[in-house]
């Protein structure tokens, strides 16, 4: 399985770099064990984690502290079914709205 994220400052318009990021998977028990952290690059994405996340329910933690003074961090959960497939989860965020989506 391939997981990458892309964080755009949709208030700037541009992609927002050196965002600390950790990827967690959850546990059968409910608990979060951490698989990996990364930074966004110049171009607001994260390519590789260094780890094999595995299928399952996992989440991407964004310290967005100095991008929204509204969110400090977005928690992001998604389920990995197919570890076959890439896994694209960007994140768009504004001063008081974020969103994401699956991308390709």
């Amino acid at each position: 399985m391939s997981l990458s994220t892309h964080v755009l400052d949709a208030a700037k318009g541009l992609p927002a770099a050196g965002v600390a990021v950790r990827l967690d998977r959850r546990e059968p028990d409910g608990t979060w064990t951490a698989v990996a952290e990364a930074r966004t690059d110049a171009d607001g994405r994260v390519r590789e984690w260094g780890a094999e996340p595995g299928t399952g329910v996992h989440r991407l933690t964004f310290d967005t502290a100095g991008l929204s003074d509204f969110y400090p961090e977005v928690t992001v959960a998604f389920t990995v079914d197919d570890p076959g497939r890439h896994y694209h989860v960007p994140l768009l965020l504004s001063p008081f709205a974020y969103s994401t989506y699956r991308g390709s």
